[in-house]
């Protein structure tokens, strides 16, 4: 299913008063660490609440943006009706271990599907847009039926969705991190709305973006190991409460990370000393990079629940890109709506 515009486009208007962005309000489900609401904030939008379960990921939300407004509690037990008409988008990402293709892959089988809440909460709220992220397992053909069903439940309420699989390496995150976008808005509103594109801009490597951490403990050969590790990380991997402990995931994904240097049995304390021989390992701050967090962007809690924290976040870059076109078709809906007559149709 495609979002296509027809009737005149938001360029035929003039340009949109950037502003008008920074109004924007935004209702995150399954907040974790912060990814997707950093980027969606430095799209524009101002958060109203956030919802997380968790204790260290609300911990981290908090030491970081101390006036956001966090819930800790289970996004079953939210209840969005109170914001109904006040929130433009409703974001999140919903948990990933029904689609992954590392788990058990039992979808809406799973209890820890949270499609089928997200969508009551799209309808007791009724925000302008939304915007989940999961897996890119969800878009592989075993899950059709149940996408079709996503997308249908929504109509219902109103809205038409599109799905689309982003790299974070598109957009400028030193990791490939393929991620299942779902764009849906309102009938009435999205103007114009388009995927973003890749960056026009070299690809950032792991030694791009490690080196001055490297250099931090006064290693002297972090100069030499940033220019081998030349290439982008694979996809970091948090694991749950049940399941994963800080390394950078199973047989196969150390062994890649080993071609680029990096040791991947473990997470370490901190980086490599002056002297230091062999492959050095990341540390939660180095890890934190890699997912696309700015370096002042803080991880609560210890070792074990810091990476966990930061494996399984949506890195923010992407999050923000998808959030300025979300915004920008917003923007564009408000001033169609002003009298120029268009519709979103299902294509």
């Amino acid at each position: 299913m495609q979002l296509r515009l027809v009737g005149p486009s938001p360029a035929t208007l003039g340009p949109v008063d950037a502003g008008s962005a920074q109004s924007l309000t935004s209702l995150e489900i399954c907040s974790g660490a912060g990814g997707q609401a950093l980027g969606i904030e430095n799209a524009g939008f101002e958060h109203t609440a956030l919802v997380e379960v968790e204790r260290w990921p609300c911990e981290t939300l908090r030491q970081n943006r101390p006036s956001w407004t966090v819930f800790e509690q289970d996004v079953r037990l939210f209840d969005a009706k109170p914001y109904r008409g006040a929130i433009d988008l409703l974001a999140g990402g919903v948990p990933c271990p029904p689609f992954s293709i590392a788990g058990l892959r039992r979808g809406h089988l799973d209890d820890r599907d949270l499609f089928p809440r997200a969508i009551t909460l799209v309808r007791n709220c009724e925000p302008r847009a939304v915007m989940l992220e999961n897996v890119k397992g969800l878009l592989s053909s075993e899950f059709r039926e149940y996408r079709v069903k996503i997308e249908r439940d929504l109509r219902t309420y109103g809205y038409v969705s599109d799905w689309k699989l982003l790299n974070a390496s598109d957009y400028g995150v030193p990791q490939l991190r393929p991620r299942a976008i779902l764009v849906a808005f309102r009938e009435d509103q999205g103007r114009g709305f388009d995927w973003p594109d890749p960056l026009d801009a070299p690809v950032a490597t792991v030694g791009d973006a490690l080196r001055q951490e490297m250099r931090s403990n006064g290693w002297e050969g972090a100069d030499a190991w940033a220019d081998a590790a030349n290439q982008i990380a694979p996809t970091l991997v948090g694991g749950s409460r049940l399941h994963g402990g800080p390394d950078l995931g199973p047989t196969r994904a150390r062994e890649a990370w080993a071609r680029l240097g990096v040791d991947g049995r473990s997470i370490a304390d901190e980086a490599p000393p002056p002297g230091f021989t062999g492959m050095p390992r990341l540390t939660v701050p180095m890890t934190a990079l890699i997912q696309g967090f700015p370096a002042d962007w803080k991880i609560a809690g210890r070792k074990t629940a810091a990476y966990r924290q930061i494996g399984n976040a949506f890195p923010p870059p992407v999050a923000e890109a998808v959030g300025k076109r979300i915004a920008l078709a917003l923007s564009g809906s408000a001033a169609l709506s002003t009298g120029v007559a268009a519709t979103i149709q299902v294509g």
